[in-house]
């Protein structure tokens, strides 16, 4: 019995990068302290995008910042060591008050360490 792996269909992260997928967000990471390549996904991006009329101070850049450095808080204090992390912050979206960002290190297309960050329900 011969089984066939050839592979179907390959999705890199430069094509999800180039077709708006994912967010190119390294510059803003690296001042908040991330070492590796970093993107959100088009779902976070757009929910830090929608930000509430009662809200009107905040911009998606500050709330961008908020989520980069409580992303490096929570991998500061994290113990497991795992390759996926999840965290809570305050982030109006709707009528939720707080957040929860997962945060996935993995390799890149040239197998390098990068992170995507998305949404809690995102893979």
């Amino acid at each position: 019995m011969t089984h066939d792996t050839s592979l179907l269909f390959a999705y890199s992260r430069e094509q999800a990068l180039a077709d708006g997928v994912l967010i190119d967000v390294t510059e803003q990471a690296r001042h908040a302290g991330f070492r590796y390549p970093v993107a959100v996904t088009a779902a976070l991006w757009a929910d830090l995008n929608t930000i509430p009329d009662t809200k009107s101070w905040q911009d998606s850049q500050g709330r961008l910042w908020d989520v980069l450095t409580m992303g490096i808080q929570a991998i500061a204090q994290s113990k497991n060591g795992g390759t996926e992390l999840l965290y809570p912050l305050i982030m109006h979206v709707g009528r939720k008050t707080y957040y929860t960002v997962k945060l996935v290190c993995g390799p890149g297309d040239d197998a390098e360490p990068v992170i995507t960050l998305m949404c809690v329900d995102e893979d």
